[in-house]
């Protein structure tokens, strides 16, 4: 039996910043499967490479979630960074939505503002459509391939995926996002503590999807409120996060 949130995720899978070139084509793999094979989310006749990517994935950084035991990547997102030669510069949320809670934003520097995005996991790894928690758990019957610890653990592979944003971000100097999410998956954030605030109407963007903001040391507050384990996995003990006091 694990000791902690952190152990058991570790145990089990990796946190891989998709550094290299290779790394990269790994996460725009994973995404063909995702939103072309296993949820139509974009068409697959675009990606006659089956590698999902677009123009701001040059702007952007990237991580993976590794499951060591099948040596496979499960999961990915990535956080497009501001432009820093043109600040001004429009992130995919405001070329698609209406942001019309301008007080939200009034204090937000640009520079220091990204939009995480493409927060995926592979098929096997979430829960059935019809279960509340839409990007976690392990769905079907898995009995034979991951063991009761794993399938006990799995859940965190959405930490992992913050946990990863939240390292980009204080890499690259990053205070505030933007994203554009489905209802669903922002009352699944709203368990942990992460409470995004919302920007605009919902927008019909592959289903109805809401812009929305959060600035980090907010969602980083949230958590350690909700729960002091979950803001140690995001934050790695605090190493990867500073505070307004620092």
């Amino acid at each position: 039996m694990v000791n902690s949130i952190i152990d058991g995720f570790n145990e089990y899978f990796e946190i891989v910043p998709a550094i290299s070139e290779e790394l990269k084509i790994e996460a725009y793999k994973l995404r063909y499967q995702v939103y072309c094979l296993e949820t139509d989310f974009e068409n697959i006749d675009q990606y006659p490479e089956k590698l999902e990517f677009d123009e701001f994935d040059k702007q952007s950084v990237h991580c993976l979630i590794y499951h060591r035991k099948q040596e496979i990547y499960v999961a990915t997102t990535r956080l497009i960074l501001p432009d820093r030669d043109n600040p001004d510069k429009l992130f995919p949320i405001e070329i698609h939505s209406t942001i019309d809670n301008l007080d939200a934003m009034k204090h937000v520097s640009r520079t220091h503002l990204a939009e995480a995005s493409r927060f995926c996991v592979s098929k096997a790894f979430r829960r059935r459509k019809n279960e509340i928690n839409l990007i976690t758990g392990t769905g079907y019957d898995m009995g034979d391939v991951f063991t009761r610890e794993e399938r006990r653990v799995m859940p965190h592979i959405t930490l992992g995926l913050i946990a990863g944003l939240i390292k980009m971000s204080h890499e690259n100097d990053i205070d505030n996002w933007y994203a554009v999410m489905e209802p669903a998956l922002i009352r699944n954030f709203s368990t942990l503590g992460i409470n995004f605030i919302s920007l605009g109407p919902l927008v019909n963007y592959h289903g109805k999807r809401q812009p929305c903001t959060i600035r980090l040391n907010d969602l980083l507050d949230g958590v350690a409120h909700k729960n002091l384990s979950h803001w140690n996995m995001l934050t790695n003990k605090g190493r990867f996060w500073k505070t307004d006091a620092d």
